[in-house]
């Protein structure tokens, strides 16, 4: 026997309501197998169901198209402070700056790597100590670091964390859509649930079966075999 599957991806609950709603204004009041009150109700929520996928679909593309801007600033910042962290270490190592000295940059004395900037957080840490670090240095007296300058470092820095309040900001938007249209799940399918109710409730006593599922199903009711009860064509 044949099982209804009710919708799972917000795309199919759409379907679902829209065939549902097409079909049921179709007929005049003396077919409708539907309720006007529950068909009301479905059209209003279509609209604002359709609007809110329409909308995070919007907030997620912004982001994406933004995010592939910004990821060659990610890439120039981290090669720039990386780069600078390095021509520091090798300036503590031929002594030309004091060990100690590091501390202003929020780097240990006694390690040379350069810390993990793999993260976009990360470079924004770094980034912000690095800078504030070697202005510190420098307004003590200390002979500024070239190649690259903390000023090349910075033009970069400032273009990478603009883009990344951006993208921020661009992902609470979307991550606020997804909320408010999954908000609207739970309606969606009690919607969906009493309609094909309604629809199996009319068609109840049609024979065949075959007959009475088809019937159904355009209504947008969904019906699955399990595998091993699939009927044999």
């Amino acid at each position: 026997m044949p099982y209804r599957r009710l919708p799972n991806t917000d795309q199919a609950r759409l379907r679902a309501l829209q065939t549902a709603v097409d079909r049921a204004s179709a007929s005049d009041m003396y077919t409708m197998v539907i309720s006007l009150k529950t068909l009301t109700e479905a059209r209003n929520f279509l609209k604002r169901f359709e609007g809110a996928q329409t909308y995070y679909k919007e907030c997620y593309d912004n982001q994406a198209k933004a995010s592939h801007r910004h990821q060659s600033s990610v890439r120039m910042a981290r090669l720039y402070l990386s780069h600078f962290i390095q021509v520091l270490n090798m300036s503590v190592v031929r002594s030309e700056i004091k060990k100690k000295t590091k501390e202003l940059y929020g780097l240990p004395e006694d390690n040379n790597n350069v810390p993990d900037l793999t993260s976009e957080a990360a470079i924004a840490e770094w980034g912000k100590k690095v800078i504030a670090g070697e202005q510190q240095r420098i307004s003590a007296g200390g002979i500024p670091i070239y190649n690259p300058t903390i000023a090349k470092v910075r033009v970069h820095y400032d273009i990478f964390m603009d883009g990344y309040n951006k993208q921020k900001n661009l992902q609470a938007i979307t991550n606020r859509s997804l909320s408010e249209l999954a908000s609207m799940r739970d309606d969606a399918d009690r919607i969906i649930l009493d309609i094909w109710n309604q629809v199996e409730k009319n068609f109840e006593e049609v024979t065949p079966n075959e007959k009475r599922l088809d019937l159904c199903r355009e209504y947008g009711v969904i019906y699955y075999y399990r595998s091993n009860e699939k009927p044999v064509v």
